[in-house]
């Protein structure tokens, strides 16, 4: 059994991927030691619409940090699908590909395509593609109800990503993967096989900081509700 963060990013920051280039290799760095520092086995690199691979070495499956998984996040037409595997493309055009071909280009290189925060600023989840899970998003797993029921309704399997931006937000959300090995390829298989459970840490800090994400969200109209919430007599997703 593996514990791995499949969702993080290298960098603090967008629209200066110049300034990114410069800075990846110190913001693995840090994902790593983070993820290494909290107990968990690896971390999945999955920044915006491109990938780079680090050497940053590997410790073995034995309690200590693993190392790290190749991926990317893609936006597509109708929001963020991530991408994780051996062999993720290099780069891709924001909003160039529909989800349906982001798939496709990740089953091609032998990825596993997950639906990442389905209900945040995003309608892949509308999309009727070939994914192969659909994520509990760290930033707001207070929608966890809504993202359980979208996964029973499509036969998916649920895995956990922080979404981290920051390395003090690595593991705020996570997945078990049940694997004899810890590879990209043993990952994949795991997740298309369904032997992955998403866990949330609950603790003070990540709680007050999801409080402030989804107010910054929230003003921002990225937050959506599914319509069976609508129904009289359903509550609120529990906090």
């Amino acid at each position: 059994m593996y514990t791995v963060d499949l969702h993080a990013h290298t960098r603090f920051f967008h629209g200066h991927r110049r300034a990114a280039d410069y800075y990846d290799p110190v913001g693995v760095r840090l994902l790593a030691g983070t993820a290494e520092l909290r107990g968990l086995d690896g971390v999945a690199l999955t920044n915006h619409d491109y990938f780079r691979a680090f050497d940053i070495g590997d410790s073995g499956p034995d309690g200590r940090f693993a190392g790290t998984i190749p991926g990317i996040e893609v936006t597509t037409t109708h929001g963020h699908v991530l991408v994780v595997g051996p062999d993720p493309p290099r780069e891709t055009d924001p909003g160039d590909l529909s989800p349906e071909e982001a798939v496709e280009l990740a089953h091609d290189r032998g990825c596993a395509a997950i639906v990442a925060h389905p209900y945040r600023n995003s309608t892949v989840r509308e999309v009727g593609a070939d994914f192969d899970a659909i994520e509990v998003n760290g930033k707001h797993p207070r929608t966890g109800e809504w993202v359980r029921r979208l996964a029973d309704r499509n036969d998916l399997p649920l895995v956990g990503g922080s979404d981290a931006h920051y390395p003090v937000e690595v593991g705020r959300a996570y997945t078990e993967i049940d694997a004899d090995e810890f590879s990209p390829e043993a990952v994949v298989s795991a997740i298309r096989d369904g032997r992955v459970r998403p866990q949330v840490d609950r603790s003070p800090f990540n709680r007050a900081l999801r409080t402030l994400y989804r107010r910054v969200h929230e003003e921002k109209g990225y937050l959506q509700r599914p319509e069976w919430l609508e129904t009289p007599g359903v509550g609120e997703p529990p906090k």
